[in-house]
């Protein structure tokens, strides 16, 4: 990309941090900071680059999708991540979710059941010199029970319910934020592990592409 194109994008993404996230309620400076930083556009067909930095989803391919800027920024804020957290992620996508968790956490475990689009997020990532992502194919519902337990789990997928394994590797004082719902509509559902017990609460409404496989729909 020209030189020129590129200043106008880190403009964008600047604006979309200040407008689209701190405005509406986002407030961890980690989080903000990590977004100001990584260059969404890199994670998109430089086709749909000029849009990167829009408050809405785009096509990756595969029929699955970029999650907004707000969800992401929201979903990651919800874990609360202090940089010293083991991360399992569902879902790589685009990989654009992968490298700010990479940004706030230790380490990240990421499934993506397509190959590739896992292969594809898995260039870009080393691209922009992400060091502490790990990506493999399979079926997120199940985990990645050699890494387990983990700190933190992200779903960026749509289920009917929570699936047990994932819930069987949460850590103690672990969090878990994921949309469970319809194949149309989800709501964003955080839960955490704390004293042997199980808590969930919701964080509101929401819309992901389906979560699919084992413990969560069939296709």
């Amino acid at each position: 990309m020209e030189a020129g194109f590129e200043a106008r994008l880190g403009r964008e993404r600047e604006r979309m941090v200040d407008e689209q996230l701190a405005r509406r309620g986002i407030t961890d400076a980690r989080v903000l900071e990590a977004m100001r930083r990584i260059p969404r556009h890199r994670f998109v067909e430089e086709g749909l680059a000029h849009g990167a930095y829009e408050d809405h989803p785009l096509p990756i391919g595969e029929g699955q999708t970029i999650s907004q800027p707000y969800i992401v920024a929201l979903m990651t804020s919800l874990l609360e991540l202090t940089g010293q957290e083991k991360v399992l992620e569902v879902g790589t996508g685009s990989g654009y979710q992968t490298a700010v968790l990479g940004a706030l956490a230790r380490r990240v475990c990421s499934i993506e059941r397509l190959p590739r689009l896992a292969e594809r997020a898995r260039a870009t990532l080393e691209s922009l010199g992400v060091g502490n992502v790990w990506i493999r194919v399979g079926n997120g519902a199940l985990g990645w029970p050699d890494e387990a337990p983990f700190d933190r789990i992200l779903v960026a997928a749509g289920g009917p319910a929570v699936p047990p394994p994932l819930v069987d590797q949460l850590a103690e004082g672990g969090r878990m934020v994921l949309p469970v719902g319809t194949a149309e509509d989800q709501i964003l559902t955080v839960i955490e592990r704390a004293g042997g017990e199980i808590r969930s609460r919701q964080a509101g409404d929401c819309k992901f592409v389906k979560l699919v496989g084992k413990y969560a729909w069939e296709s």
